[in-house]
């Protein structure tokens, strides 16, 4: 197939040389014309250093080049910008083939789930054309080819198989979920609760305490849920508790480092700017602060990150706060 690519961060390097090594031609696309010319000629992301792109991998600035005559496209852009990104591609006459979401975050002050997004702007008859794929996968591994398993989720069956065909290789394996709003939805919220883990080490705590953080998150997790009608067994598989570990355990989490950082004292700008790539968690706690009081549900953990970045709470107070909250039976 022609694979259109949009988003050249390193997953969208990683998946698009993977999608090229499967045997695909991929076109991969940045809003950043001097990135464009600087991958075409390097074919090294500066995040990735030592690893080249796929020969069938070409790099363009061209969203209308990236988007013509392909048979499949594919997205790693940012929560935030999603919306404007496939607001272009319907300016430029849309597209009229599978669709695969790899973005994770929930759109602030709407609440939509990211393929909620993306059929609102392509509308109603796109609906059985978009798909999505989340799970525990940092790009340094995936791209060296450690063993890798994820979900595929898709509101047309036929399709969440073909994308898990079009992906699978012997060491990145995608299984099938029907859930796709549990599929987006863990993907999302496990951000927020690797920022909680990040300021947990930062200040010295230990792995009782992000044990604590993480069964409590997942607890979370699944009470904000049930808002967008997720399974909640979903949330106990790959994309739920798989992605929740893999970004609260590893130093290769930039939610992670962000909360290292912020525990550290530097102040939320200052530690995006060292990370220097997004940090979905520090979007998403907004529009799952703002899930969260719309349903009257408490989201403790997601208060707490909230108030850290936005508020300049004092993440020692923070934890302080979430220690002294009356202590209740445990449901799980």
């Amino acid at each position: 197939m022609k694979i259109g690519y949009l988003g050249s961060g390193t997953w969208g390097f990683c998946l698009a040389s993977l999608l090229a090594s499967n045997g695909h031609d991929v076109v991969l696309w940045t809003s950043n014309p001097e990135f464009a010319k600087t991958l075409a000629k390097k074919r090294e992301h500066p995040k990735l250093p030592r690893f080249k792109a796929h020969e069938k991998v070409v790099f363009t600035s061209d969203l209308k080049e990236a988007i013509t005559g392909i048979d499949m496209l594919v997205e790693s852009v940012t929560s935030m910008g999603i919306r404007p990104v496939f607001e272009q591609v319907l300016s430029l006459g849309g597209v009229d083939c599978p669709i695969v979401i790899t973005s994770k975050g929930i759109e602030q002050n709407s609440g939509l789930l990211l393929p909620e997004v993306v059929l609102q702007v392509l509308g109603e008859s796109s609906k059985n054309r978009i798909s999505c794929i989340s799970g525990p996968s940092h790009a340094e591994e995936v791209i060296h080819k450690l063993p890798t398993s994820i979900v595929c989720s898709s509101y047309d069956p036929d399709l969440m198989l073909k994308v898990c065909d079009t992906f699978n290789t012997p060491l990145f394996r995608i299984y099938p979920n029907a859930d796709i709003n549990g599929v987006a939805f863990g993907g999302a919220m496990k951000n927020i609760i690797a920022i909680a883990c990040g300021i947990s080490d930062g200040l010295g705590f230990g792995d009782n305490t992000k044990a604590a953080l993480m069964t409590r998150g997942l607890h979370e997790i699944k009470k904000l849920a049930t808002t967008k009608k997720c399974n909640p067994e979903t949330l106990n598989g790959l994309s739920g508790m798989g992605d929740l570990c893999v970004t609260c355990l590893s130093k290769l989490s930039r939610n992670y480092m962000f909360g290292r950082l912020l525990a550290e004292g530097l102040s939320s700008e200052e530690a995006k700017e060292k990370i220097g790539m997004v940090v979905e968690g520090a979007y998403t706690c907004v529009s799952a602060l703002q899930l969260g009081q719309k349903a009257n549900i408490a989201v403790p953990i997601t208060e707490a990150i909230y108030s850290i970045i936005y508020e300049n709470l004092n993440p020692q107070d923070a934890v302080r706060a979430l220690l002294q909250r009356a202590i209740k039976e445990e449901h799980l």
